[in-house]
């Protein structure tokens, strides 16, 4: 019998089939909640049975400049409550394009101290290709009164990284293109990167011959850079998006000092005074 507590923290797609058609408990499988974070129009046309739709605006304040912020409490809580969050769910989540919206949700649930998730390996690419079944019907859950709590230790804010930016203990993991990293191309009003960050590119984290997986071997090149297990790692993007895949990349290499700067460039890059290099 399989037990939402040995359920791993990437999940293959063979192994969650095997789960959803097995002899488990139905108490055990109703802990299980599947959230698909791809567009609408592909989750009305197919997904993961029982998966329920969310919409990844909905994981960020969007609120210029800096979009990608945290949304407010009672934002989460009103997101959480059409869950029908309680607290005992096991979140399986998964979307299109490779990690981002799933990584940035399992931050999301780091962020309100929620430690029951999987991804999906490969997302919808891997479970599609794999000849695993779908659905189109709609799914729901019904809402529940829902009360939420921040975690800071898993935020990096614009003053933290300020007062890190010399610190040999920590690593700024830059996951942007190397374009906007050399401010080659810029997305704010000043282009280049925060000082001493290193450039990891998201989709080079993944493997496209094997369905959009985790790239295997990654531990090694990460290190190169710098970005090793024994540092505070500080992730981001534009507006962590493509950080929330860095993110869920570096808990899976088993960094455990791990925070997103959600501000992201779309925040660093638009102040007046804060440094950059490029």
């Amino acid at each position: 019998m399989h037990d939402t507590d040995s359920l791993p923290l990437v999940m293959e797609p063979e192994f969650f089939h095997s789960f959803l058609t097995s002899g488990a408990s139905s108490e055990l499988k109703k802990r299980v909640v599947i959230i698909d974070l791809c567009p609408e129009s592909l989750y009305h046309r197919l997904h993961i049975p029982g998966a329920i739709n969310v919409q990844p605006h909905l994981l960020s304040s969007g609120t210029p400049p800096a979009r990608g912020k945290l949304p407010a409490l009672d934002q989460l809580e009103s997101l959480f409550s059409t869950l029908g969050f309680t607290g005992k769910e096991h979140f399986v989540v998964y979307d299109n394009e490779g990690g981002g919206w799933a990584g940035r949700f399992i931050w999301t649930l780091d962020v309100i101290g929620h430690q029951g998730y999987s991804y999906l390996n490969g997302g919808i690419h891997a479970w599609l290709h794999e000849g695993h079944p779908t659905e189109s019907v709609a799914n729901e859950r019904a809402p529940s009164a829902v009360s939420l709590s921040i975690d800071e230790s898993v935020i990096a804010s614009k003053e933290y990284i300020l007062g890190m930016l010399n610190s040999p203990d920590v690593a700024i993991w830059d996951a942007r293109s190397p374009q906007e990293f050399s401010g080659e191309k810029a997305m704010a009003l000043r282009a280049g990167h925060i000082p001493g960050a290193v450039n990891f590119e998201w989709t080079r984290a993944m493997d496209p011959a094997r369905n959009y997986r985790i790239r295997e071997g990654l531990t090694t090149e990460l290190a190169a850079l710098g970005i090793t297990a024994d540092k505070e790692i500080i992730t981001h993007c534009q507006a962590h998006h493509r950080s929330g895949f860095t993110y869920l990349v570096g808990k899976t290499l088993g960094f455990t000092h791990l925070k997103a700067y959600d501000g992201s460039w779309s925040e660093w890059g638009n102040m007046p005074d804060t440094p950059v290099e490029q």
